[in-house]
């Protein structure tokens, strides 16, 4: 009794070959593999495939799609060198801050630039930056002086220059305390 008939797809069983049978001769089954190649074999070392299992690319796709798991973020983790890096710089030359100095003394730019320093240091306070440069140039002086003046009015402040590198002489770094 036969088991196939022609156009099954059958197996191999101590092979990894695959075919479709094309005709019978006495008790051998000729079977054409995938690579087009005609192989008689035993009705014994055949198997029937039933219900092959056809997929398409497509849901191969949404398989994969369902499967995928979200992809985490790379956090953020900075450098050594930038963990140090002041979180804040303000610019106290005066034509940073206004736009003509016409008409304006020397005191009333200094006070200018002051209270802009002072507006600052205590907005850094307030959203608990603890890093600040403030950038006064090298001038006569005058400016850094004064504001060495203010910092020494807080309590939880420390300062002192400026990354050279960066900043060169006309800059002071403060450092501000959080838990004061």
């Amino acid at each position: 009794m036969k088991r196939f008939k022609i156009g099954d797809e059958v197996e191999v069983l101590d092979e990894a070959i695959k075919g479709i049978v094309v005709n019978f001769q006495n008790e051998l089954v000729l079977v054409e593999t995938e690579d087009g190649f005609t192989i008689e074999y035993e009705l014994s070392q055949l198997v029937k495939v039933t219900n092959p299992l056809k997929v398409t690319n497509r849901e191969v796709a949404q398989v994969k799609k369902e499967k995928e798991l979200p992809k985490k973020k790379p956090s953020f983790v900075p450098k050594p060198k930038d963990r140090n890096a002041p979180k804040m710089e303000i610019d106290l030359h005066i034509h940073q801050l206004t736009t003509t100095t016409r008409g304006m003394s020397n005191y009333e730019m200094l006070n200018l630039q002051l209270d802009t320093a002072k507006r600052q240091l205590e907005f850094a306070m307030r959203k608990r930056i603890q890093k600040v440069v403030f950038i006064h140039g090298v001038g006569a002086g005058v400016l850094k002086e004064e504001l060495e003046y203010l910092f020494k009015r807080y309590d939880n402040v420390e300062y002192y220059d400026a990354e050279y590198q960066k900043y060169g002489l006309g800059a002071t770094e403060v450092y501000i305390f959080q838990n004061a």
